[in-house]
């Protein structure tokens, strides 16, 4: 592959139907009419949107789509060739792909020998009249038919001229695209490229696709090498979701397209940098968490934690960075960890407070205090609120904005089936006033949480805006069992920006207090920041 090859690269999405295969994920008709608008906002050539007449879902997701309004991307209804044993022209899986109001249709067909007359239970040449026959009806009433060779490396492999058989008819009927499945997930870059290039060679006026699964970690792998031998049509879904272990993903295959290979697949630099928000989209929808170290847009992405990768950085990203984070709407991040150094330190310092003005002596004291946290469980990579007050602490530019005098957590169960109360009671000094209060809760971090809150809203009225958002507890030792250290991480809100706070201790609810302090002193030290300068923007969103 060069930098100056003028294919244009379809980009073919099937998160709707082959991601929302992926155990644990289900989209409501709603969930898949938001995403293929993404999908569509965002450009994608193709969007298939699933099997007509396969669920009441894909229906309802049909039906709704017939209002679409897309600029440029089509959409794709999925199925299957004619049934065994029925005439072609009355077969209802293929009469619902042409009634579903999609744009063009793509079928799959059996193209290893041993599904047709095992999985089948037919002659060969019955399959390859059922491909043949399937074609060629749905091109009378679809203008773009395109067609999934399932199993066609396994089946190129066990008969290699049988499966060309199969893209033949497929091709003869009038396809108007011929995608090659590696539907087992079990070929190998080498594979795929040398097979690709045949069919290329064997049918070079019709676009040829790859649908590449992941089971051995190769799909992306192998779409790329798909695409260098000759392949111009990709399939695959937003994060890599699918059925067994997902599919390629496009997250990951576009960039490398578009950055590594200088090959146009229709995004440009401004949708490239839409890339991150897109993956956060899917994700949100999917209702699971980002995979952080996902390769281009993960949190950790761009993370750098040693010492001497931060030294490097800080001077030219590229010594430790494959392309500029910001191409694919990320950015860099400088971890504070027990590995850190004075260009650790410099660096977050730089990117939370730009303006911030350190002596060596402080830094000095930051790195020492942190190795020494982090010795008892601390850890900053998650925490970054928590740092930023650990070094305004070590820099003399902290006050205080309250005292803890005491508290007390009670948690009361009253009986098998009757769900226990918790109920926190505080004690804080502000500027010398002793506050008492007390709070109901739903768990003692809860209560905890509103008490200190309900506390300090009469001196500092924002805090009614701060919520508590995500709460995570880890034992650092198990061998310790119940003994042990814990680790408890806090996710707060204002409504506008978020952060991050750390508290550790053999107490669990010591640690949360910790914690909590924490958040509770950083929305004050922010709001006070932005008071003094402009308005808090999203410089100070953790």
């Amino acid at each position: 592959m060069t930098t100056n090859d003028l294919r244009r690269i379809q980009l073919y999405d099937t998160t709707l139907r082959d991601g929302a295969q992926s155990a644990g994920i289900h989209f409501s008709a709603e969930d898949k009419k938001r995403i293929a608008r993404r999908l569509a906002l965002f450009g994608m050539d193709w969007i298939e949107g699933g099997w007509p007449g396969s669920s009441p879902t894909d229906d309802h997701f049909f039906a709704l789509m017939r209002d679409r309004n897309w600029s440029h991307s089509k959409l794709v209804a999925f199925g299957s060739t004619a049934r065994p044993g029925h005439p072609v022209d009355q077969d209802a899986g293929l009469a619902r792909l042409v009634d579903c109001g999609a744009d063009a249709v793509c079928i799959f067909g059996k193209s290893w020998d041993l599904h047709v007359t095992i999985g089948l239970g037919i002659e060969l040449q019955a399959n390859l009249d059922l491909v043949s026959g399937s074609v060629a009806w749905l091109k009378q009433h679809v203008a773009t038919v395109m067609f999934d060779a399932e199993h066609f490396f396994d089946g190129y492999v066990a008969n290699r001229e049988y499966a060309m058989q199969v893209l033949a008819a497929a091709a003869g009927a009038g396809a108007d695209a011929l995608v090659l499945c590696d539907t087992n997930g079990g070929s190998l870059p080498e594979q795929i490229s040398a097979c690709v290039r045949q069919v290329v060679a064997r049918f070079p006026d019709i676009t040829i696709g790859i649908h590449a699964h992941n089971d051995s970690e190769m799909a992306v792998a192998n779409a790329i090498a798909a695409v260098s031998a000759g392949a111009s049509h990709v399939q695959g879904t937003v994060n890599g979701i699918g059925e067994r272990c997902g599919n390629a993903n496009l997250i990951s295959v576009i960039p490398t397209l578009k950055l590594k290979m200088g090959v146009d697949c229709g995004v440009d630099t401004e949708g490239l940098r839409k890339l991150r928000r897109l993956s956060t989209f899917v994700n949100e929808m999917a209702n699971q968490l980002p995979w952080q170290h996902q390769p281009f847009v993960g949190q950790n992405a761009f993370a750098h934690k040693g010492g001497i990768h931060v030294s490097a950085v800080r001077k030219a990203s590229r010594l430790y960075e494959h392309i500029d984070p910001a191409s694919v709407g990320n950015a860099q991040r400088v971890l504070v960890s027990n590995q850190a150094g004075r260009s650790n330190i410099l660096a977050k310092l730089q990117q939370l407070e730009p303006d911030a003005v350190v002596d060596d002596a402080a830094v000095v004291r930051v790195v020492q205090r942190i190795k020494e946290m982090e010795a008892t469980g601390y850890a900053f990579e998650g925490a970054d609120a928590s740092f930023q007050l650990l070094l305004r602490r070590a820099t003399g530019n902290f006050k205080r904005h309250f005292e803890l005098v005491s508290f007390r957590v009670y948690d009361e169960k009253r009986g098998h089936d009757i769900a226990p109360e918790s109920e926190a009671t505080v004690q804080l000094k502000v500027d010398g006033r002793l506050l008492h209060t007390a709070a109901l809760g739903s768990g003692p971090v809860n209560a905890m949480d509103k008490a200190m809150r309900a506390a300090l809203t009469g001196a500092y009225p924002a805090l009614e805006e701060m919520r508590l958002t995500d709460f995570k507890v880890r034992v650092l030792s198990t061998k310790d069992a119940t003994e042990a250290a814990v680790r408890v991480l806090i996710e707060s809100s204002d409504g506008v920006h978020k952060w991050n706070t750390v508290g550790v201790s053999t107490d669990v609810l010591e640690a949360t207090y910790r914690a909590l302090n924490d958040a509770i002193e950083y929305k004050l030290v922010m709001d006070q920041v932005a008071s003094d300068t402009e308005p808090v923007g999203e410089e100070f969103c953790i």
